[in-house]
């Protein structure tokens, strides 16, 4: 039992949906701080290292703090054993490993793929569920799902509607929603249905999160389109009028820009591959999710032209390759031939595709052209299979290298991937660049969205010399 490793990557969600609210928060706390301490001392989350963790917490906890996080993380352990326990059952289900499908070879003959913090592969982040292993829990949730998915809304976008939808019922099932006492108090009901919810439900919950935990403008704005969508395609009805709720207004942040020279600096920092990755986010104007989901055959050397696949909005578009870094990049892409050649003949599982395309061409993972441009070094589990496989860089590395790569440069601003994406349209404003043009590099639905830019350009419209100059 103590050589027993959980790995439980969405502990989170299960925690939303398993634990009272009212415990919500001291679990969250209790459990980040214990991966924050695997982490730091570079200890598997076995049965030992709980043990040892929770030692040290008794040793200056007072005991009503330690009987909280003991429970904490004693579910954490036992939800996460269930879910290894499951896990299990899908391979014997299946009469097989998941990774010797499709011709892969034994675990003996496979380069190890170990993550250094827990032991075992660490998890695809990105990538959505089967969706008929994910189809949502009571009825109401599975409607939501249903109607979600029948829209072909983004991934996220079902992540974020869901999260909301069951904080909403939530609240409003512990807040005793449905029926009031001749003095006009609210009376728990026991009886009470999430589909007996109104308008006004929908309302005092938006007020709580204003009132109570005090979340941002954006926030709220969040929950209402949530809380709507969830009225029209669930219940079938209109929330109708909110009473004296206040929709936020929207606030018009100006971006983070860095200057050239800074960029420069920023560059002289990093080396290798990232390096690359920095500066082709800068010189194409990428997100950062747009960047790490490159694939080999998006990629076009010889027009100079990259294409963004399901970008944001789930929208394609084009954009172009500094001609500067044209030599890089083909280097780069001789050494993922040899990568892919030695995935190919190690018998590794192929890469991830879209769920109804790996149906379509089960085999097109193995082929060069579906390949990441920009792979992790190590292997990583899809969670969907329980296959390990190779998938792109992970988004957190990325992040750590540009913000330490920031601090050593000296650059007295927040630095993040997304501020080389500002810098770049700041930068084709000040050139001359039309703002209809930048609105198309950038994918933008909307113009306003792009004219942000405006208040950052020196040498726009905009950039009116002050009268002391």
């Amino acid at each position: 039992m103590t050589e027993q490793i959980v790995v439980f990557e969405d502990w989170e969600r299960v925690m939303k949906e398993t634990v009272p609210v009212a415990l919500q928060g001291a679990y969250r706390e209790a459990v980040v701080k214990f991966r924050y301490w695997l982490r730091e001392k570079r200890k598997a989350s076995n049965l030992e290292a709980f043990k040892e963790h929770l030692a040290w917490k008794q040793s200056y906890l007072s005991e009503e703090k330690y009987e909280l996080r003991r429970q904490a993380l004693r579910w954490y352990w036992r939800m996460g054993v269930k879910r290894r326990i499951q896990e299990s059952g899908f391979r014997s289900q299946n009469g097989e490993n998941p990774n010797s499908r499709r011709g892969a070879a034994p675990a003996a003959n496979r380069p190890a793929a170990n993550d250094q913090r827990h032991g075992t592969p660490i998890r695809m982040n990105d990538v959505p569920p089967l969706g008929k292993a994910d189809l949502g829990g009571p009825a109401w949730e599975q409607k939501l799902v249903a109607r979600i998915r029948e829209k072909h809304l983004a991934w996220k976008t079902e992540q974020t509607y869901r999260h909301w939808a069951r904080r909403m019922v939530r609240f409003a099932e512990e807040s005793g929603v449905g029926s009031q006492d001749s003095d006009g108090n609210v009376k728990t009901n026991r009886l009470w249905r999430p589909e007996e919810m109104t308008g006004e439900d929908l309302r005092r919950f938006l007020s709580h999160l204003a009132v109570k935990e005090r979340v941002a403008g954006a926030t709220q704005r969040q929950a209402l389109n949530a809380g709507v969508f969830f009225f029209r395609e669930v219940l079938g009805e209109e929330p109708g009028v909110l009473g004296d709720y206040d929709r936020p207004k929207r606030r018009r942040n100006v971006p983070s820009v860095l200057t050239r020279e800074e960029c420069r600096q920023l560059f002289e920092q990093l080396e290798g591959r990232t390096r690359l990755m920095a500066e082709l986010m800068y010189g194409a104007g990428l997100r950062l999710s747009e960047l790490l989901r490159l694939r080999v055959k998006d990629v076009d050397l010889a027009r100079l032209q990259l294409a963004v696949r399901a970008g944001k909005g789930n929208k394609d578009r084009l954009t172009m390759i500094p001609r500067s870094l044209t030599g890089q990049l083909k280097e780069h892409r001789k050494k993922l031939r040899k990568l892919h050649r030695r995935d190919r003949e190690a018998g590794q599982a192929g890469v991830a595709l879209p769920e109804a395309l790996e149906r379509k061409w089960p085999k097109s993972g193995e082929k060069f052209v579906w390949y990441w441009f920009f792979p992790s070094r190590n292997l990583l589990r899809d969670h969907r299979s329980g296959i390990v496989r190779r998938h792109h860089m992970l988004d957190d590395r990325f992040q750590k290298a540009i913000r330490e790569a920031a601090v050593r440069a000296q650059l007295d601003k927040r630095v993040t991937p997304h501020t080389l994406r500002h810098s770049f349209a700041t930068h084709l404003l000040e050139g001359g660049t039309g703002i209809r043009d930048l609105q198309d590099i950038l994918g933008h639905a909307d113009i306003s969205t792009t004219q942000i830019y405006l208040h950052t350009a020196k040498q726009t419209g905009v950039g009116i010399r002050s009268p002391l100059d």
